[in-house]
Formats: C-alpha cells, structure tokens, sequence
C-alpha cells in the first residue's frame, strides 16, 4: 500500500519543525553561523585593505578581492553541516531521530533545507558585507574610475551575480558536507574530507607544471571551478565560465547528497 501524499508533506513538516527545534535550541550552530559571517567578512575586507591599484589597468578583481572572505568562511559552513548529522551519529542522538522520523530520506532532506535556509541567511549577511567593506574601501587603495574601477555596486551585473553567487556558493559547500558527512558519519573524518576535497584540487592545479592539466584540475575542483563564480574581469582568460563553474560544483553536491541518502538507506543507525 502506497503512502499518501498529505503523509508525506505532514512527515516532512514534522522533520523540519524537529531539525528547526534542534538548530535552535543548542548554541554551536548559532556560534558557528556567527563565525561564518565574521571570518568571511573580516577575511574580505583584510584583503581589501592590503591590495594597492595605482595605475589603470592594474589587472585586478575588486569583486573577488572584496569576496575573499568567501575561502574561509566556507570551512566555518562545512563544520556546520557535518555536525548537523555525524554530530548525531557521535551522541547517539540519530536514533532518536530515526524513531521519530522513520523515513530516512525525509529526515535528510529536512536537514538538508534547513541547512540551507540558515546558511543562505548567513551567507547573504556576509557577503553583503564583504561587497559593502570592498566598496568603502577599495576606492582609497587606487580602485577608481580614473583607473577603469567604479564603485561596487549591486546594480552592476557582474558584480550582483558575483555576490548571488557567492551565497549559492556556501549553501552548495553545506550541502555538500551533509552529504558527505551523511556517508562518513564520523564528524573529524566528514570534516577532514570535505575540506581536503575543497583545498586538495587548487593546490595540485599551483604545483602542476603543465598548463593544461593545472586549467583541468581547476576546472573540476569543486572549490575552484564554483568560485568563478565571483569573477568581473578577465573571464576569457578563466579556466571555466563563471555559471559553469558553480555548475560544477552543483554535480559534486548532487553526487554527495545521492551517495549519503542511499547509504542512510541501506545501513543501520
């Protein structure tokens, strides 16, 4: 006998309103949303103050630079989503959630969007402060319109869909660490995974000699083919399209979220 409908929308009203209650009622979640916001914001504008533009030309991203924040900030993000689910598996807490949500793809995809709603939130905060930061500042470092750089601003399209996506960007790294922590279930190996996942790719692409492999492994690093994102300038000379490279990462979020929930599935708690 096949479930209704209306059993599983009130199911998974039931999941979120319990992945809500959890969120809120423990302070680390809350803590580490606060550290996103100011490691990212603290980190942009750090790297606003220390850059210098003095000539025209100077071949510079203000919109990165003001974004790079966005580098650390996403650790912060990881740390979150694993310890939304391994943290559970660590207290023995998940069969409690089990018991109260037997449908364990129910209970992932609750985790999943709550997940998501904080860090947009958080990620918009952060962002928007790290274009604000990059905007006050930059013009005195030489990033003016006698050099080929008018102010930031959100009304620019390149610079909105840098920022926009610099917020879809965190929520595809907490997905992604759900997932994979999902799969791992340990929350120090969830966490050492994902990051080297993120850093191992733009590391191997600076130590390649060979030009063509070093643009191939950034075009399939999640880390850094989804941060072109944030390019305005110079995207001929990018190893990948800026939506292609949020693309990217996209896949490597679908291939973790897939890979957990069927491993949530077949294993015991």
């Amino acid at each position: 006998m096949r479930t209704p409908p209306e059993a599983h929308r009130t199911g998974l009203r039931t999941a979120l309103h319990a992945e809500w209650t959890k969120l809120r009622s423990t302070a680390d979640p809350l803590w580490l949303l606060l550290a996103t916001i100011a490691s990212t914001t603290a980190l942009g504008l750090t790297a606003a103050a220390g850059v210098s533009c003095r000539s025209a030309g100077c071949a510079a991203d203000p919109a990165r630079i003001s974004l790079a924040g966005i580098s650390l900030g996403q650790a912060v993000v990881a740390v979150l989503a694993v310890f939304a689910i391994a943290g559970e598996y660590s207290t023995g807490m998940i069969r409690v959630s089990f018991a109260a949500v037997p449908r364990r793809g129910t209970l992932l995809t609750a985790k999943a969007l709550v997940i998501t709603a904080v860090v947009l939130a958080a990620g918009t905060i952060a962002v928007l402060g790290s274009v604000l930061a990059g905007r006050l500042i930059l013009p005195g470092k030489g990033f003016t319109p006698g050099h080929g750089y008018p102010p930031l601003s959100l009304a620019d399209g390149p610079v909105l869909r840098a920022t926009a996506g610099s917020v879809l960007y965190l929520a595809l790294i907490a997905l992604l660490s759900l997932g994979v922590a999902t799969a791992v279930r340990d929350s120090a190996a969830a966490i050492g995974a994902v990051l080297g996942l993120l850093y191992l790719f733009p590391i191997l692409a600076a130590v390649v000699t060979d030009p063509d492999w070093s643009r191939r492994l950034q075009r399939i690093g999640p880390m850094s083919a989804g941060l072109a994102i944030q390019a305005t300038t110079g995207l001929h000379d990018l190893p990948i399209a800026p939506w292609a490279g949020l693309g990217v990462l996209t896949a490597w979020t679908a291939a973790a979220l897939l890979a957990g929930a069927l491993l949530l599935r077949l294993r015991d708690a």
